[in-house]
């Protein structure tokens, strides 16, 4: 069942937040994973979004965000690949220069 609310604290840097509704008395304790969205994700405090959430103990809190959205219209799930991970993903090349000719620099 979707549900609207209001976001009440989102730290950027732990990445996580609480929304407010009137289904999850006390708060629901929500991530940046579950914020669908393209590129960064965050949530602003007083921002009005929908959400499903779960009962759970969560860091206190007795439900936790399953899916949160900002738009009139949901997102679609997004599926993953037979085989794929959920996981992210980042690589990181290094390329060193040569050393110099002749023995150490000066």
């Amino acid at each position: 069942m979707t549900s609207v609310g209001l976001v009440r604290s989102f730290d950027v840097a732990e990445g996580w937040g609480v929304i407010d509704g009137d289904d999850v008395p006390g708060g629901c304790w929500v991530h940046f994973s579950v914020v669908a969205a393209d590129g960064y994700r965050e949530l602003t405090p007083g921002q009005a979004v929908f959400y499903r959430a779960e009962a759970a103990e969560q860091d206190g809190f007795g439900y936790r965000a399953i899916k949160v959205w900002t738009t009139d219209d949901e997102p679609a799930d997004q599926r993953l690949s037979p085989g794929a991970s959920a996981a992210y993903r980042s690589t990181l090349s290094l390329t060193f220069d040569p050393p110099p000719r002749g023995g150490a620099p000066a």
